[in-house]
């Protein structure tokens, strides 16, 4: 019923397909469902298509071949010219690193240069500076502001520059320089592009380089400014010991004459004198004015500026007085100094005993030259400890206060004479105190 209905309502029933296959007496048939239609048909299809894509492969595979072969081919050539680039690359950085160090190390030789001529200047400094500390330039500029180091500062450290440049310094350069980044030897493969290169070993030389250089014409410039503050210094105080000198009519040697002793034993072949530059000037400047200096200097310490009796009462000056004895008026050519009995005394200046022992109403008396047709006389010793042609200096004793010959007390009479004729002690003494921070 339900078949039948469906029938009348979907319309007549589909026809089977049925394959008969008969072999002699054997009759076989097989129901062909439609499944089986689609399956075979969808085999064929395949089997089909696949012949179709093999045949093509035929046709197309030496094509195919071929491009595949072109682009690897392309991509080989790619390759070694990104090779040969990267090694054109290398081969400049290499060059250009070479270049570099012959750079450094033409820096280093100039640095080398300029050590070695402050070596050579610190040679010739060094007699000089300590000529000027002992002509007591440096214990006066000790008191000024600026500069307030002492004189040896300004002269260069050159055992401590000739290690940094030769030894540690020169690591100490080589470790800057290595500080930096390289240059890229190795760029990214994806790019054979321009890449800015970083700061190379040659640029921190010249920077590096150029602070080193700085520093030591700095050095330099403090030796010449040095030198030309000791020039004058040295100028001003020969200028002011000389005016002394010359008031008081003492003739000053000629810096030809003091050095005649010196000359007297020299020679050698004639050599061309070194460079004529602007430093080895100044020294021979310096070298001039400490000479002066030292000539005049060493004339002034060599007369009687001194006080002998320091500390000391005076008890009668130079000129005329009444005489203690005779009650009348008469010349006193000396200075009596009120001492203790076996005090001892010492000369106001160095010189050559060229009297000692009595002498008239001095006493006991030591008279000394001093040289420059000056000397210096002192009486009523008790006692006398030295004897003519003995060389004393300032702080050798000469004998003991006493009251000897025509004296009252003890006391010291102290007499300075100038070619002969007494002159008044207080001028040398007052003169001595305006020397006094120019001699010793």
């Amino acid at each position: 019923m339900n078949s039948g209905h469906q029938h009348r309502v979907f319309g007549r029933r589909a026809q089977e397909h049925i394959l008969i296959l008969a072999t002699g007496d054997k009759v076989r048939h097989m129901t062909i469902r439609p499944w089986m239609a689609a399956l075979a048909f969808c085999f064929i299809g395949v089997f089909s298509i696949s012949y179709l894509l093999a045949t093509s492969y035929l046709v197309l595979r030496d094509d195919l071949i071929g491009a595949t072969m072109a682009r690897q081919a392309r991509m080989q050539h790619d390759y070694e010219d990104r090779i040969a680039a990267l090694r054109a690359q290398v081969d400049r950085i290499t060059s250009r690193q070479l270049l570099d160090q012959q750079v450094v190390e033409d820096k280093v030789d100039k640095l080398m240069e300029q050590q070695m001529a402050l070596t050579s200047r610190h040679g010739k400094l060094d007699n000089l500076l300590d000529r000027a500390e002992s002509s007591g330039l440096t214990e006066k500029d000790s008191a000024r502001p600026a500069p307030s180091s002492p004189v040896h500062s300004f002269a260069p450290d050159i055992k401590g520059k000739r290690a940094s440049l030769t030894g540690g310094g020169i690591e100490a350069i080589e470790k800057q320089l290595a500080s930096g980044a390289p240059a890229d030897a190795t760029p990214d493969n994806s790019t054979l592009a321009y890449v800015p290169a970083a700061e190379t070993v040659g640029d921190r030389a010249d920077r590096i380089f150029s602070k080193v250089t700085l520093s030591l014409k700095d050095v330099e410039q403090d030796q010449r400014n040095r030198i030309e503050q000791l020039t004058n210094d040295a100028g001003h105080a020969a200028n002011a010991i000389e005016s002394v000198l010359t008031r008081f009519k003492i003739p000053v040697p000629e810096e030809a004459a003091a050095r005649q002793e010196d000359e007297s034993a020299v020679g050698g072949p004639y050599l061309e004198p070194e460079s004529n530059d602007d430093f080895n000037n100044s020294l021979a400047a310096l070298d001039g004015a400490l000479t002066r200096l030292e000539t005049v200097r060493n004339t002034a310490e060599s007369l009687p500026f001194r006080n002998p009796a320091i500390g000391k009462e005076m008890t009668s000056p130079f000129g005329n007085r009444r005489d203690p004895f005779l009650g009348r008026l008469a010349l006193h050519s000396g200075i009596d100094f009120r001492f203790s009995p076996g005090e001892k005394i010492r000369p106001a200046a160095p010189g050559k005993v060229i009297s000692a022992g009595w002498t008239g109403g001095y006493g006991n008396m030591v008279e000394v030259d001093h040289g420059n047709g000056i000397s210096t006389r002192y009486g009523h010793m008790s006692e006398v400890l030295v004897k003519i042609g003995d060389t004393v200096d300032r702080n050798d004793v000469i004998g003991l206060a006493g009251s000897t010959g025509r004296s009252t007390g003890t006391h010291l009479h102290y007499e300075v004479r100038q070619n002969g004729q007494a002159v008044d002690p207080v001028y040398f003494m007052n003169a001595g105190l305006k020397l006094a921070t120019y001699i010793k």
